[in-house]
């Protein structure tokens, strides 16, 4: 499965990039023109999809690591890897534009803190 594109793929802004900063998620409009995504500009969002996935060569490298050091017992809690989110949120402008966003987890959580 791919990682996020971290980008508006529908509506108003469509095919802009999302980023963080400071702390931020900002869509990039142009070299020096961003909207800030939070609760100056935002009205509302939702959160239409979410998917997680499992890193395999995480999980493999840290079985690997973890059957060497500790035997069976490490091979099988080397095999719990991290989950990496992938959000679908729809955004509702004060200025009344309207925007789809595909996003990873840390931008995610940027959204919902400053927009909460």
């Amino acid at each position: 499965m791919a990682s996020a594109k971290n980008k508006v793929i529908a509506g108003d802004y469509e095919n802009k990039q999302v980023a963080l900063s400071g702390g931020k998620a900002i869509i990039m409009l142009g070299m020096f023109k961003n909207i800030t995504l939070d609760k100056s500009t935002v009205e509302a969002y939702e959160v239409v999809d979410e998917t997680s996935r499992k890193s395999a060569s995480s999980a493999v490298c840290r079985a690997a690591v973890g059957g060497l050091l500790l035997g069976p017992i490490g091979l099988a809690a080397g095999l719990s890897a991290k989950s990496k989110g992938t959000h679908t949120v729809a955004i509702q402008f004060k200025d009344g534009c309207r925007s789809l966003l595909e996003v990873d987890d840390k931008i995610y959580k940027a959204i919902v803190t400053k927009v909460f």
